[in-house]
């Protein structure tokens, strides 16, 4: 009888131990991502000018600046990104992918997997939802990027916020104010304004408005 009461004690004791242990993963995963969220959004507040490259003279450059603490890196090939990235990495900067722009990347969710294996990246950008989920599966930062051209552009951006759940969402062009404001008042995701930011005013503009930074090719506007 004895054996027998242990024999149902330990199955029990199993049967439980395996219903919780996926739950405690369940719920480890949800608090690293919480805290990962926090550390992107820390850093681009932090440092609200980010600097968008698209060649090498602009990665050299933004990487010799101390206020650039982010890179949106805009070139490269499936040969060149991963040391385009390691270069940005080495410098402590947070280095993020427009996988739209890589030469010889699909339009597919394996081009985020090749960043994720292939690269130190720290996130992607992109216009496509499909690959902002798999971003979020692999536990990238993500950045989708709208271009603002009509109202149907406005309604995709109030949608997809709440189906796609980038951890940015990325507006161009970024020199539309009140547009802008438009846009933060009615999404819970936080705002880059890109695009045309070509000085102090526009800065400026962009941030009275509410986005979190804004992104920019312009070195001046890095240096400001």
């Amino acid at each position: 009888m004895r054996t027998t009461e242990v024999l149902l004690f330990s199955l029990l004791f199993f049967s439980i131990l395996q219903a919780v242990c996926p739950a405690k993963s369940s719920f480890l995963a949800v608090r690293g991502r919480e805290k990962m969220d926090r550390r992107y959004y820390d850093a681009i507040e932090g440092n609200p000018v980010v600097a968008a490259v698209k060649d090498m003279e602009g990665l050299r450059k933004c990487c010799s600046l101390e206020d650039i603490k982010v890179v949106f890196i805009l070139f490269g090939d499936i040969c060149s990104i991963d040391g385009i990235v390691d270069q940005v990495k080495k410098t402590g900067r947070m280095a993020m992918v427009h996988v739209d722009l890589i030469t010889g990347l699909s339009s597919k969710e394996v081009a985020v997997d090749f960043i994720k294996n292939h690269t130190e990246a720290d996130g992607i950008i992109t216009t496509k939802p499909a690959l902002i989920r798999r971003g979020r599966e692999l536990s990238l930062c993500t950045v989708l990027r709208y271009f603002l051209i009509d109202s149907m552009a406005l309604e995709n951006i109030r949608q997809q916020q709440h189906i796609v759940k980038p951890d940015f969402i990325e507006v161009l062009p970024g020199v539309m104010p009140r547009v802008i404001q438009k846009i933060c008042k009615s999404s819970r995701t936080p705002i880059i304004a890109g695009g045309l930011i070509t000085d102090k005013d526009s800065v400026m503009g962009a941030l009275d408005a509410g986005a979190i930074a804004v992104s920019t090719t312009n070195q001046d506007v890095w240096q400001m």
